[in-house]
């Protein structure tokens, strides 16, 4: 039974923040940015965005051509939660009209959280081959401002189904893991920003590399040249270019190039590099980046994904491109949304930055800027009021914020 990944989409946030702009505010070479980590913009979620609101615009686009009455599972990923109780993937159920009979969890193994979900949904689906299974990832990333991690931040949403109709890419069945306890990167509950030990990460992210690396090349037999292109967590584009050039030389393969083993990430990375990190996003953004950008026809091409996930666990494991695979994308769109971008200048980003909802459950309306077709409209009676914007729709419940009247679905 063939099982792989039928569509795919993506979101960024309206926003962005060119990290020129942060280097003249920080006293900083531009260098340090573009060339030093490979990283040009970061997205700027709006005040009215989070995970959820993201995660449904990504999924919106996902869902196009599908039949939603098809779909079995929503596995929503995140390190970015809104709720200790209530799994972001219900509110997304809800907004998307999606079958009363859809199973719809939350999944938390920071940014390998998403691969979780893709694994867990090959069994799903193997098991009940007539349903889909929506996998949905969404995180804003956040750090302390000033902090050596500010520039690595970034935020947006990837949404993929998984069939035994696949049209883009056909999962192989063999897969790597590893998992570790330590401290590299971590949000404590009392934090809305991401603690990190950088250099012990690169290590720790290095170490699961070869690790899971090794299981997948015993379970599978293939070896580094069976695969054309890579794609890896990107939590800034230089970690694709450490990491791939340390699987080479593990593998005994460093005598090529430089520049031909490049070749096999690069064109994963042109998304990445304009929207900034997006957590369990990244390496599905890298995925689509490659399949969008690259100008040579990869029908029957091998690519090896190498998720990492802070804490830590990683995964290695692969796919072969589909024939017809172009026809399924969501090329035009996406170029269309990272052009039609708004550019931030430093005091608006701030003030984003520094909006916070209210922590004591106070009735709130957020302001309204342009962020999709899913917003976050506000809070009353401690729940996160959800609105579909972009067009007149029938909606399960309507709320009252402020004394104004939105077509919305309520999240408690």
């Amino acid at each position: 039974m063939r099982i792989g990944i039928e569509t795919l989409a993506f979101y960024t946030p309206h926003y962005f923040l060119d990290l020129r702009t942060l280097a003249e505010k920080r006293g900083v070479d531009v260098k340090k940015y573009y060339d030093g980590i490979g990283q040009e913009k970061m997205a700027v979620a709006a005040p009215d965005e989070d995970v959820v609101t993201m995660a449904a615009n990504a999924a919106h686009h996902a869902l196009e051509g599908i039949d939603r009455q098809s779909i079995g599972a929503v596995m929503f990923a995140t390190e970015s939660g809104i709720d200790q109780s209530k799994a972001a993937a219900i509110y997304v159920h809800s907004l998307l009209g999606l079958p009363k009979n859809c199973m719809s969890f939350e999944i938390k193994q920071a940014c390998c959280g998403s691969t979780a979900a893709l694994q867990m949904s090959l069994g799903f689906v193997a098991q009940n081959p007539k349903k889909k299974v929506l996998i949905l990832a969404s995180d804003v990333a956040r750090y302390d401002l000033d902090s050596p991690g500010e520039a690595t931040q970034g935020a947006g949403a990837a949404a993929m189904v998984v069939s035994v109709e696949p049209r883009i890419l056909d999962l192989s069945p063999e897969w790597g893991t590893y998992t570790e306890d330590v401290m590299d990167f971590w949000r404590p509950n009392y934090r809305e920003e991401a603690l990190v030990d950088g250099k012990y990460s690169i290590k720790v992210y290095l170490r699961a590399l070869t690790e899971a690396w090794r299981e997948y090349q015993q379970e599978s037999g293939r070896d580094f040249d069976d695969h054309d292109y890579y794609c890896y967590h990107l939590p800034f584009n230089k970690m694709s270019r450490k990491a791939h050039l340390h699987l080479a030389r593990l593998t005994h393969h460093d005598d090529i190039p430089d520049e031909e083993l490049l070749s096999q990430i690069e064109e994963g990375l042109s998304y990445s590099r304009v929207t900034g990190n997006s957590y369990t996003a990244s390496l599905y953004l890298g995925l689509m980046s490659l399949l969008e950008t690259s100008r040579c026809d990869l029908t029957g091409k091998r690519i090896g994904l190498f998720s990492y996930g802070s804490g830590c666990m990683a995964a290695f494991f692969s796919g072969v491109v589909l024939p017809g695979y172009r026809k399924h994308l969501q090329t035009e769109r996406h170029r269309r949304m990272l052009c039609e971008r708004e550019e931030l200048d430093f005091a608006r980003y701030e003030d984003f930055y520094l909006h916070h909802l209210p922590t004591d459950g106070s009735d709130y309306e957020t302001p309204k800027h342009e962020t999709g077709l899913y917003r976050l409209a506000g809070i009353k009676d401690h729940k996160r009021i959800y609105e579909f914007s972009g067009a007149a729709v029938d909606r399960s419940s309507t709320e009252t914020i402020s004394g104004l009247q939105k077509n919305s679905v309520a999240a408690a």
